[in-house]
């Protein structure tokens, strides 16, 4: 693979993931993780990602991020479109970290009266520009990669709730595999939220199905809805619903 095709395929990998490992990449790519560590490094002076310890993360971590400059930005629009309509006056939402959280955050209906839980600060400040939505933010100690708040304290927390819906943020998601992830503390507190809420909202655009990553979230069938910006009679989401996920 030649250096502009490895670099196209790491920042297309960034993009769509958020957040890519150095070692995972060397895997799939099969060059040496100094290659990667240099083709990250180029990519960073370039503006093109973010270059952190042990990988890179995309430039949609910065805070005050656009719509229009979030990697698929139109299909993760629909997708909030699409979540919308779950939430009702009066629910306690869980909520967890990522563009796509974000973006539902910003297009809540200003009538809308609900209170959103959340380990995300990006999207906590998001709601407090909401008139109706009360918000809580879990504390605990802050990942700065992925600006969510991580820990045993957060767990514990969550734990005490119990969250009429909570809306995933997803990472890959594959029929069988089920939900994963490429961040250990991240994992621990999605595995919290979904056993703490009476409803789970997958939220992914279709270019994360039928994908996997490192460290297992849940199963599919741990999940009670599946969002994505197809139509839900779609080919590539039906072993989805044999599973007895509901797609819209």
């Amino acid at each position: 693979m030649l250096k502009e095709e490895r670099q196209a395929y790491i920042l297309h990998q960034v993009n769509l993931h958020n957040k890519v490992l150095s070692s995972h990449l060397s895997e799939q790519i099969q060059v040496s993780e100094d290659t990667i560590r240099r083709d990250l490094t180029e990519l960073a002076k370039e503006g093109k990602i973010l270059k952190v310890h042990g990988g890179a993360l995309s430039n949609s971590f910065h805070q005050g991020i656009t719509s229009s400059e979030v990697y698929a930005a139109e299909e993760k629009r629909t997708i909030a479109m699409k979540a919308v309509t779950l939430i009702q006056d009066g629910m306690f939402v869980l909520t967890t970290g990522g563009t796509t959280i974000i973006e539902l955050a910003r297009i809540l209906p200003s009538e809308l009266r609900a209170t959103f839980i959340t380990v995300s600060l990006p999207a906590a400040f998001e709601y407090a520009n909401h008139p109706n939505i009360e918000v809580i933010v879990i504390g605990d100690r802050l990942a700065k990669d992925s600006k969510i708040t991580v820990g045993g304290e957060a767990i514990t927390k969550i734990m005490n709730i119990r969250a009429d819906l909570c809306f995933l943020g997803v990472n890959a998601i594959d029929a069988d595999a089920g939900l994963t992830d490429n961040d250990w503390e991240v994992v621990q507190v999605k595995k919290a939220m979904i056993a703490t809420s009476r409803k789970v909202v997958a939220l992914c655009i279709s270019e994360k199905v039928d994908t996997t990553d490192r460290l297992k979230v849940c199963d599919v069938d741990d999940i009670d809805i599946l969002i994505t910006e197809l139509h839900p009679k779609a080919k590539k989401l039906q072993p989805y619903s044999r599973k007895g996920v509901k797609i819209l």
